[in-house]
Order: C-alpha cells, then sequence, then structure tokens
C-alpha cells in the first residue's frame, strides 16, 4: 500500500488515480494523521506521498506532519509543497521566491537515477510561489529548472525524495513514469490490487459490518448504486433489500427502466417508492442549491424509514465514491468546501441506520470495472453519472411539475442525438440545464418570450478535472433545433464551455 497524506492540494486525488492505474492500492489521509496509526500499518506501507498544497511552510499555521515519517524507514516522495516541508523540518530552509511559477518548464538532469528511467519528455508542470533555497543535511539536487535549482532531490540513506513539480497531472507527460519508478522500483510495490481482490476483501468486509441484520441498499439505477447493489447481494444474499425511491425527480423513464433490470434479481426484496409529491411539495419555492441538496438528502431518509420501519435494519449500504468525498470534505485549514454532495451531507443526525460504503475509496472507472467483474449489464455500466438529487440541481432555481417537464424532455434529446451520433461511450457526460431566465425570440412570425436551456457535453477520466467536449457542429445543431422545435416554452439553446477547474461539472 502507499499512503498518501493530504496537504490541501486539488491535485491529491489525482495521484490516487496514477497509483490506482499501476493496480497498487493507496490510501489518502489528512496531512495530521495519527502517527501511531501510520506505524500500526507500518508492515503494510510501502511508501509515502506527500501532497502539494496551497500554504506556506514557514506560516505559523503551516500544515504540517509527524517528523517520525521520515524515520519509519519507508521511501517517502515529497511533492511541491510536501518537498518544501520536508526539507524545512529536516533543516533545510524556505523562502518566498519572489515570482510565483505556474505553467510549463523544462527540466535538466543532473544526476542520473532510478527516478528518471524512461523519463522521455522533460516538460513539467510548475505551481508555486515558496522554493528551497537551502537543502536539509544529506540531500542532493538531481535536476533543475531555469528558475528552480532544486526541481528534484533525494537523500538516499533515508529513502527521500523530493519534486517541486507536480507529476500526478497531465501538463507533466512524463509525470507517470516517475510515480511508476517511484512506486514499483523503489517503493518495490507489486501491482498485486486488481477488483477480483477488491470483491473478495469487501464482502468479507460487508458480512462483517452487518452482521445477521438485514440491511437497506439505496438504489437509484445508476451505475454506483447498481454495482454496490450486486456486490452487496453477492455478499449478503436475501439479508439486503433494495429501496428505490422515485423522488420526481428522475431522468425520463428511469422507474421503469429499474424494475425491469433488477426486479428478477431481486424479486421482493426490491421495494419501489412513489414520493414524488412529498419531495416536489418540500421542495416548493427553494432556490438555493444547498438547501435543495439538504431537503432532499433529509426527505430521502425521511421516505427511507417509512420504507423500512418494519423491518428495523441496523444498516445503509450507499454507493459514495472518492470523489463524492474530496468535494464534501475539506482538509481543515488549506483546503474549502465546494459544495455538499447528496452522500456525505444532508442525513438527518436521527438516522439509526449506520453507513456501509463499499465504494467510498473507488474512482468512477474503477467501480465500472468492478461491475464488469460482477457481470452488471453493459447498459447499465455505460451510464453517465448522474447526480443524487437528480434534475433539482439541473434546474436552476425553483423546481415545478412544469419546469422538471422541460428539463427531462430536453435532456432526453440531449441523449438521444449523442447516441445516434456514436458519442455516448466516449464522453464523461452529456445533459440539459434549465435556466433561470427567459429569452426572446421568434416563432412562427410571432415574438415569444421563453425559457433557455444549457448543454453540457464533458470529457474526463475521473471527474476531478474535466474538459468541455468539442462535438461537432452538426450534433450541437440538432439537438438545439429539436430541443426548441419539441420542448415547449423553450426559445434557446446555449453550450457551456466550461472546463474543470474552475467550474464544476454541475450547475448546481
Amino acid at each position: 500500500m502507499i499512503l498518501i497524506l493530504d496537504f490541501g492540494s486539488q491535485y491529491t486525488q489525482l495521484i490516487a488515480r496514477r497509483i490506482r492505474e499501476m493496480k497498487v492500492y493507496c490510501e489518502i489521509h489528512p496531512f495530521n494523521y495519527d502517527i501511531s496509526k501510520v506505524k500500526a500499518q507500518i508492515s503494510d506501507i510501502k511508501g509515502i506521498i506527500l501532497s502539494g498544497g496551497p500554504s506556506s511552510v514557514y506560516e505559523k499555521d503551516a500544515p504540517k506532519c509527524s517528523t517520525e515519517i521520515f524515520k519509519l524507514g519507508v521511501p517517502v516522495m515529497g511533492i511541491c509543497y510536501g518537498m518544501q516541508l520536508m526539507n524545512q523540518e529536516l533543516g533545510g530552509k524556505v523562502s518566498h521566491s519572489g515570482k510565483r511559477e505556474y505553467g510549463f518548464a523544462s527540466l535538466k538532469i543532473s544526476k542520473k537515477d532510478k527516478l528518471f528511467d524512461g523519463f522521455k519528455n522533460h516538460q513539467v508542470w510548475m505551481s508555486h510561489g515558496d522554493k528551497v533555497i537551502k537543502l536539509a543535511p544529506g540531500f542532493k539536487a538531481l535536476a533543475s529548472t531555469s528558475n528552480t535549482k532544486y526541481a528534484v532531490v533525494a537523500d538516499y540513506s533515508r529513502k527521500l525524495f523530493g519534486l517541486q513539480f507536480h507529476p500526478e497531472v497531465k501538463h507533466t507527460p512524463s509525470g507517470r513514469e516517475m510515480l511508476v519508478n517511484f512506486v514499483y522500483k523503489i517503493c518495490n510495490q507489486k501491482p498485486d490490487w486488481t477488483m477480483h481482490s477488491f470483491i473478495a476483501k469487501e464482502k468479507v468486509e460487508i458480512k462483517k459490518m452487518a452482521g445477521n441484520d438485514y440491511v437497506i441498499c439505496a438504489m437509484s439505477g445508476g451505475v454506483d448504486s447498481s454495482v454496490v447493489a450486486v456486490l452487496s447481494h453477492l455478499a449478503l444474499g436475501n439479508k439486503l433489500y433494495c429501496v428505490f425511491v422515485d423522488n420526481g425527480l428522475l431522468k425520463y423513464g428511469e422507474r421503469e427502466r429499474v424494475e425491469k433490470t433488477f426486479g428478477k434479481t431481486f424479486g421482493n426484496k426490491l421495494i419501489i417508492k412513489d414520493a414524488r409529491k412529498l419531495f416536489l411539495d418540500k421542495l416548493a419555492g427553494v432556490t438555493d442549491p444547498e438547501r435543495k441538496r439538504k431537503i432532499i438528502g433529509h426527505t430521502f431518509i425521511e421516505v427511507f424509514e417509512q420504507c423500512i420501519k418494519n423491518l428495523k435494519p441496523k444498516h445503509l449500504i450507499q454507493g459514495t465514491l472518492y470523489p463524492d468525498v474530496i468535494e464534501s470534505v475539506s482538509v481543515k485549514g488549506p483546503s474549502a468546501t465546494i459544495k455538499t454532495h447528496h452522500n456525505v451531507g444532508g442525513l438527518p443526525d436521527k438516522m439509526k441506520m449506520k453507513l456501509i460504503e463499499p465504494l467510498r475509496f473507488l474512482f468512477k472507472d474503477e467501480v465500472r470495472e468492478l461491475g464488469k467483474e460482477l457481470k452488471v449489464p453493459k447498459d447499465i455500466l455505460t451510464r453517465h453519472p448522474f447526480p443524487g438529487p437528480g434534475l433539482a440541481v439541473r434546474i436552476l432555481g425553483e423546481i415545478t411539475e412544469a419546469r422538471l417537464e422541460i428539463v427531462r424532455h430536453a435532456d432526453r434529446i440531449v441523449e438521444e442525438e449523442i447516441r445516434k451520433a456514436g458519442l455516448y461511450e466516449s464522453l464523461w457526460q452529456a445533459f440539459a440545464v434549465l435556466l433561470p431566465i427567459k429569452t426572446v425570440g421568434v416563432m412562427g412570425d410571432q415574438r415569444t418570450y421563453d425559457h433557455a436551456i444549457a448543454v453540457r457535453v464533458v470529457e474526463s477520466v475521473d471527474a476531478m478535472t474535466a474538459d468541455w467536449a468539442k462535438i461537432p457542429n452538426e450534433v450541437l445543431s440538432s439537438i438545439s433545433s429539436r430541443i426548441i422545435n419539441e420542448v415547449k416554452h423553450v426559445n434557446r439553446v446555449v453550450y457551456d464551455i466550461s472546463s474543470k477547474p474552475p467550474a464544476t461539472i454541475e450547475w448546481e
């Protein structure tokens, strides 16, 4: 296992993703993760990575890990802030560079090392305002750039390595090779983490947590909940009940699709609850996106409790993923909450069930890989992510039945046209958003004043970053034409060309 300590970098999850791609298990913990817990796991830990972060190591409240990390005898790699912290704590010196270095730089290797094996492209990505001006005793410089004397450093006797740039981002083309070399050749970690081994481990874990009690699985019909339901059924059999709540915020035909796909597998263990009126009544007049999420979360649990009160289960299984967690829980100090996620926020304190989250440390593509291993139908595994709050966060402003019908119809058209063009499986998400404005138009020689729809189509690997998709103009034209002609009360369609960051994928 590789342990990653998070100092608040926006790229921390990418470090984990790159390591998972090597078929190596890794865990992310806050920078102040208890050293006693690290020592308790030391037989499993093959290496440690200190992430970057937005703070300065010389500031009074700068985030710091225990210096005992550097005495454990396992290889440690510090990235950007992590490198600076390692040097500062071990006797070196870090100061403000006077000029922030942000962007591409060319790496000049001065000393050969296994860290550079396969390193063909010397372009690296810098993002820092501080730099090491004096190396800690025992460290040597291995590479530099025109603005950074100590771009790569190492203390071989203590197996400590530091990179001032970010090897985890795509802007450092040979960065993956450096991480591979660190994990395989320096940490001597074998690629032994597979979905087959994950299933075996999680079956045991789910059984252990559930005991002899009945367990409830929150099923939405999406990739995550479908995979976690099948995995949990494999572990628990008839002790598992799956509950599907129709909250009125679903895509077109979603409820019928779930009944058709899972009715045979789960039989009478699949409980379907029609709660459309309840959700819409509680959301009436609400426009703030955080309030929407909280109301949906509370109402969801309220409905759940009604569905299962006779079963009296003690555990609730959810399909929470890694990106869900990172977008909801900030590292104390350097980072900030972006938005509350439906799986990790909005749950009433009175909820009497304990959460089981088997997918909590998996990325989306790993969940799909897991689904293949579990023989989940392909049409489910290739589905685009759909937010837990549903169409509520794709309607900016108040939620009404009429506005839901508009966005649901528009969303169906977007998906149909994307599929017809053969683009669906190559894209991360494609959907429609109803904007809180009306615009002037002309239809049938008459002036109109109607709604505007935004179309959002993005490409991504793990949802941590995303680029807007440059889909063919004829596809965009078909989408726009169909929405304006087929969806009542819409006279304008716009295309969202924002990437993440700075924008998020969903509008709310």
